[in-house]
């Protein structure tokens, strides 16, 4: 098995945030498999062992500007007057000596010269000619080995550069580059099959029935895991007829790393997913102390691990990022991350329950040259306006009963989910 049969256990009648997130950081493991991938179809990977430094980077001294090579103790017995002795361009793999009282006219990335530890920009020094030779006049001020970049000091030899289990930035790719690195073992993408339970759901499309709604889940999540990187397949609408679901479920359930499912995650008359989950495999049903979320489930068929999410939009998409986004990230390979909170001051009052947390949709207004957080008016979880209108999330913990104007809240931004616009 790929992942322990009790992987979701769990004494408590209902899960705390932080619980739920404890079993879910601690329990994962990697199920992705490795492959070799070159650097220009790396972004968005996350790459499966260290990259580390074979040299120092930079690889010897250089000058970070066009300009002018000497040594700062040289500088005030001349007044800075110095003549020129060498020419250095980029890439010249000669190491010049350069005399004492004296200067090189230096380009970017060139070498430095033996016997200089500063560089002064062109744009501020003089050029003369005297008797047959140039002489260049560098002004006062300059610090000892300004303009010059030091052997190793990006990076060191043997230095990790990138640590496993990175998802792979522009930034990240270049510092693999920088140490001739043009190959690298990472994880293959997750393959996940993504459906919708219930009879009461149409796809977009489809003519229009009274009673019945569109499945706004499948399009908000398809795309929330594909900008993760993660191989979407559609798996389409699950009817509530228990032989149907359990059929289905296992003929996916030997195609897919891990099936996610909004809608079903309960235990009601017409919600057949969680039974056939038990009939097939192992399943856990959650109830969260959460506000939105509330019922999800968890379980595995054989090496396939599913995801059940509740069918409101909203709090689909809030489990989504909060439980399953992690989780993805790990069994991908990568960290089990959380998302990092920003106190700001509240433009809003409310009441809340104890004893749960609660997450609400919010965006940032500026306010006399002050910035705080507003949340949307409305809070049913089924008014995907407020997910369009808000740009994060504010966070409610469970000893928090009010919140008034001014005090500070723990806003989290879309941008800690890989969302963005």
């Amino acid at each position: 098995m790929k992942l322990t049969d009790d992987c979701f256990v769990h004494d408590k009648d209902r899960l705390r945030h932080d619980e739920a997130l404890d079993i879910l950081s601690n329990r994962m493991q990697t199920i992705a498999q490795e492959e070799t991938i070159t650097l220009e179809n790396a972004r968005g990977r996350i790459i499966a062992s260290d990259v580390t430094a074979p040299r120092n980077i930079p690889a010897f001294n250089n000058s970070a500007v066009d300009g002018f090579a000497f040594s700062h103790a040289d500088f005030e017995p001349t007044g800075g007057f110095f003549p020129l002795m060498a020419r250095i361009a980029a890439g010249e793999q000669e190491t010049i000596e350069l005399p004492g009282f004296s200067a090189a006219r230096i380009f970017t990335g060139a070498k430095m010269p033996q016997g200089a530890d500063t560089v002064a920009m062109q744009e501020d020094c003089e050029m003369h000619e005297q008797n047959g030779t140039n002489y260049v006049v560098i002004p006062s001020g300059l610090k000892k080995r300004a303009n010059c970049r030091l052997a190793g000091e990006d990076v060191s030899l043997n230095d990790v550069v990138v640590k496993a289990g990175t998802k792979l930035r522009p930034q990240d790719l270049a510092a693999i580059a920088s140490t001739g690195t043009d190959k690298i073992r990472a994880y293959k993408p997750l393959k996940v099959g993504l459906l919708s339970s219930g009879d009461e759901l149409l796809l977009p499309g489809e003519t229009f029935v009274d009673g019945m709604v569109y499945d706004a889940n499948h399009p908000m999540l398809g795309s929330l895991m594909k900008s993760s990187g993660i191989e979407v397949h559609d798996l389409g609408l699950f009817p509530d007829k228990a032989s149907e679901v359990e059929s289905r479920l296992q003929q996916a359930a030997s195609h897919y790393d891990v099936i996610i499912s909004s809608g079903g995650a309960s235990k009601g008359e017409e919600d057949h997913f969680v039974d056939a989950m038990g009939n097939l495999g192992k399943c856990h049903l959650w109830q969260l102390a959460v506000k939105p979320g509330r019922p999800m489930s968890f379980g595995q068929i054989n090496d396939t691990l599913i995801f059940t999410l509740p069918g409101n939009p909203v709090a689909a998409f809030v489990c989504y990022v909060l439980y399953v986004r992690p989780s993805l990230e790990r069994l991908g390979g990568g960290q089990f991350k959380t998302p990092q909170r920003y106190k700001i001051p509240s433009a809003f009052e409310i009441k809340s329950k104890p004893d749960r947390r609660e997450f609400l949709r919010g965006f940032l207004i500026r306010t006399n040259a002050k910035t705080s957080v507003q949340k949307f008016d409305r809070d049913g979880s089924g008014l995907i306006t407020g997910l369009r209108e808000a740009t994060g999330l504010i966070e409610i913990p469970e000893e928090t009963t009010s919140v008034s104007i001014g005090d500070d809240v723990d806003y989290i931004p879309f941008a800690e989910f890989g969302i963005g616009v």
